[in-house]
C-alpha cells in the first residue's frame, strides 16, 4: 500500500532588496518633485549590507511625510511595511532629524517559536519545524496546511512573513 504523500511549505521573512532599492530610487524621484520638500535638506540612505535604512530632514513632519511615501513606495512593489523597524532617531547638525530603520528579513527566534505554538495550539496533524531562520510546516493534508497559513497571517508579528515552497 503507498503512503500518502508528505505535504510541506515554510514561512519566511525575506525581503527582496532589488524591489527595496528600486523603492528608495522611487522615493527620490518623487521627493525631488514634490513642492513641500523643495528648498528642504532630505536625505534617504539604504544600506543593504548592514539592513539599514536612514531617512534625514528638517523636522519630524517631514520625516513622516518621508517614511509615509517610503511605505507607499514598498506596498507598491509588493514589501511589507512591517520590513522597517525604527531603531533610533537623533537630532543632526543644524536642527535637523536622522531616523535610522531596521531592515527585517528574518524571522528571529523567539518569533519563530510563537508560531510553532500557535501552530501546535491548532491540533491540526502537521508538524512545524524551525529550520535557522524559517519554519517548514508538513503534513499529508493540504486543507491542513491551508488552515495553517491562514491561522499564521492572524498572528501580530514584527516579521513581514512570507510562504513559500508549497509541495
Amino acid at each position: 500500500m503507498a503512503k500518502a504523500k508528505e505535504h510541506y511549505f515554510d514561512i519566511t521573512a525575506k525581503l527582496d532588496f532589488m524591489e527595496m532599492k528600486n523603492a528608495i530610487e522611487q522615493v527620490k524621484k518623487e521627493v525631488g518633485s514634490r513642492f513641500d520638500f523643495k528648498g528642504v535638506m532630505v536625505e534617504i540612505e539604504l544600506n543593504d549590507k548592514a539592513k539599514v535604512l536612514t531617512l534625514s530632514s528638517s523636522s519630524d513632519s517631514k520625516i513622516d511625510a518621508l517614511k509615509d511615501i517610503v511605505i507607499s513606495k514598498m506596498i507598491k512593489r509588493g514589501l511589507s511595511p512591517k520590513s522597517l523597524e525604527e531603531i533610533k532617531q537623533d537630532g543632526i547638525s543644524g536642527g535637523n532629524i536622522k531616523v535610522t530603520y531596521k531592515i527585517v528579513d528574518s524571522i528571529e527566534k523567539d518569533e519563530a517559536k510563537k508560531i510553532v505554538k500557535a501552530i501546535k495550539d491548532l491540533k491540526l496533524k502537521v508538524t512545524p519545524a524551525i529550520q535557522g531562520d524559517e519554519v517548514r510546516v508538513s503534513g499529508k493534508k493540504i486543507d491542513d496546511l491551508q488552515k495553517v497559513i491562514a491561522a499564521v497571517k492572524q498572528l501580530d508579528l514584527k516579521a513581514p512573513l512570507s510562504f513559500g515552497n508549497f509541495k
